[in-house]
């Protein structure tokens, strides 16, 4: 009942899930990820547990190959699932259980897969896949964006849209970005829109926070406000709406 994207970008090793789907809140239990270890999307008749555990097992040096085949013969209901999972070293694997609801499949690049059930044919993946190979040269967030929207245009989830989600790692057990639209009438086209306001404020003070190299973090808010300050005048010089920010740098 969804499809989903699961990359790692070569040049930075981030990693990060996009994902859509006609149901409520996608993003609660379709995405998990860990930074510097990997990422996991379970999907179709969804088992937390693949993401959980899958995780555990990546953080163990298990290939994502093993992985499958470890968390499939443990469960019974394996012919209803679908699962694709990528590692810190670009290492990636996918299942698509044979009882999941046509069209479903998926298709594996280099650092990259893509996997759906109950979509409108395999145009959704493939051009899902194509559109973020194309599209290297931009950040990995719009690259995933790109990608799913250019999926939906496919054909998407053959029942409609409901909700979507896009999770970014870097190096750190907690996201650098995580965005949700639980229940929306364009739930990707809201993804573009959060992300541009994360762009605004949060994504810069994603840059100060406590990291396990660094946990002091950066407290001095000064360049950060300094950039929050330059892009807003751009923007307006550039005919844009002011973000009409008036305080200091906050969370």
């Amino acid at each position: 009942m969804t499809w989903s994207i699961v990359a790692r970008d070569p040049l930075t090793g981030h990693l990060g899930i996009a994902v859509a789907t006609r149901f409520f809140a996608v993003g609660a239990l379709v995405p998990h990820i860990r930074g510097g270890i990997g990422a996991v999307a379970t999907q179709a008749f969804v088992s937390p547990l693949y993401g959980l555990d899958g995780l555990s097992l990546l953080a163990a040096g298990k290939a994502p190959e093993e992985i499958i085949a470890e968390l499939t013969a443990r469960d019974a209901g394996r012919n209803q699932r679908q699962l694709h999972l990528i590692d810190a070293k670009g290492r990636n694997a996918a299942f698509t259980g044979a009882a999941c609801i046509d069209w479903a499949g998926h298709l594996i690049d280099e650092n990259v897969s893509v996997a759906g059930n109950m979509l409108a044919g395999p145009d959704v993946v493939a051009e899902t896949l194509a559109t973020y190979n194309n599209a290297m040269d931009k950040p990995l967030a719009e690259r995933l964006l790109l990608a799913m929207q250019a999926g939906e245009d496919a054909g998407g989830d053959k029942r409609g849209r409901q909700s979507a989600a896009l999770v970014i790692h870097r190096d750190q057990d907690y996201p650098w970005l995580s965005i949700r639209a639980d229940d929306h009438p364009d739930p990707l086209a809201e993804l573009v829109r959060l992300h541009t306001v994360a762009g605004e404020r949060y994504l810069h003070v994603a840059e100060t926070m406590a990291t396990r190299q660094n946990p002091n973090g950066m407290t001095d808010r000064r360049e950060i406000d300094e950039k929050i300050a330059a892009l807003e005048a751009a923007r307006i010089a550039e005919g844009g709406p002011s973000a009409s920010f008036a305080t200091p740098l906050k969370m």
